[in-house]
């Protein structure tokens, strides 16, 4: 006993870091919603704080999408389209793009997960490392902008959709300009690759199951159905979960509950925060400045999931709110869970490079939020 127990505490040590690394964002939420309860003791009204709607939705949908993972369909899809690419330019678009389409679907921080590996394996299958910081720094740029059109594409939306109730024309009729900017300006950047040629080394991909493709396609239609309020949402959220748990119950067990957790953490944060008057009246005079500026700024620094929950407790002004937690996602490394992820695996496959990866992100990341910054001025001028 005495000899396994020397090594059993460094791998203890390690798992405990890696979980503080893995879910910062988490622990903040916690701290704070743990702060806020001393100043406001717990009664009935905190029930009122969770929208239980987002919560099963934005379950749903993780749950779908770690379905599709295991069967590693986006990782065949990604794959197969990437192949398909005889230069590097054309390759750095193609996995940027995969991101940039996949984030829509799966959200921005699974999209990363799934694909970052893919995007490194494919430049060093290509002999062209030295490509991995502007490949991942544009992927990550790429995810975080990539979801903003559809309400189910990032956390921020679903819950601003449903707490807001917004009209999904409407919802489409706020972000279609961003959108297109943010298109625009990802297709112009990846065009300073150069087209050199390149070949990747041939490794088969055996296709995913055709059933199992059919049926979670059907569980992620009815995902989004509930996100635009077809049917009620208790009703999808039970066809999910018993669908999973017979299919595929490492699905479930694979979602990001972490994520469920930082939602219902700053839930109760920003409930609590509501309810002190004196925060209340400054953060509400504060956004009544300016909604789009003040909640780019608090991305910045508490992230743009985080932001959404707590500003839309302040403002009604959800079209600029709603563009401010889209591109506020962009700037600093704590601006978006995504971002994190991003760098986290960088540091893993390139270390001794972050510094100069920091420069590189700090630099592309506040480029683009300028450029949108403007262009969400002017799309709050015509919605």
């Amino acid at each position: 006993m005495s000899e396994t127990a020397p090594s059993a505490r460094p791998k203890a040590g390690l798992l405990i870091i890696h979980f503080l690394k893995s879910s910062v964002v988490l622990l903040v939420a916690i701290v704070a919603a743990a702060i806020t309860c001393f100043f406001v003791p717990f009664d009935r009204e905190y029930l009122g704080y969770f929208d239980l709607q987002t919560l099963s939705c934005l379950f749903c949908t993780l749950a779908v999408v770690a379905a599709f993972k295991n069967i590693k369909f986006f990782v065949w899809l990604a794959d197969v389209i990437v192949r398909r690419f005889k230069n590097m330019r054309n390759i750095v678009l193609a996995l940027v793009f995969v991101t940039y389409f996949g984030s829509m679907i799966m959200a921005n921080d699974m999209a990363l997960v799934t694909f970052l590996p893919l995007g490194y394996f494919v430049l060093e299958s290509c002999g062209d490392k030295k490509r991995t910081a502007f490949t991942f720094i544009m992927q990550n740029i790429a995810a975080n902008l990539g979801g903003m059109l559809t309400p189910f594409g990032n956390p921020q939306n679903l819950y601003l959709y449903s707490y807001f109730q917004i009209p999904t024309g409407e919802f489409f009729a706020i972000m279609s300009l961003p959108f297109a900017v943010a298109f625009v300006l990802i297709f112009a950047v990846c065009l300073l690759v150069k087209p050199e040629a390149a070949e990747i080394s041939a490794r088969p991909k055996n296709a995913p199951p055709l059933w199992r493709v059919l049926v979670y396609s059907a569980l992620f239609i009815l995902s989004v159905l509930i996100v635009f309020r077809v049917f009620p949402y208790y009703w999808g959220l039970l066809a999910v979960a018993v669908s999973l748990i017979i299919l595929d119950f490492r699905a479930v067990l694979r979602v990001d509950y972490s994520l469920l957790l930082t939602f219902c953490a700053f839930f109760v944060f920003s409930g609590n925060l509501a309810r002190i008057p004196a925060v209340a009246d400054f953060l509400a005079s504060l956004v009544a400045l300016d909604p789009l500026a003040f909640g780019v700024l608090s991305c910045q620094f508490i992230s743009n999931v985080p932001s959404a929950v707590l500003l839309s407790r302040f403002t009604s002004d959800y079209t600029r709110l709603l563009i401010a937690v889209n591109i506020g996602g962009l700037g600093t490394p704590i601006a978006s869970l995504a971002s994190l992820i991003t760098l986290n695996t960088f540091r893993r496959v390139q270390p001794g490079q972050t510094k100069k990866y920091i420069a590189r992100f700090l630099l592309l990341n506040f480029s683009f939020l300028a450029v949108l910054l403007g262009a969400g001025y002017l799309n709050a001028l015509l919605v």
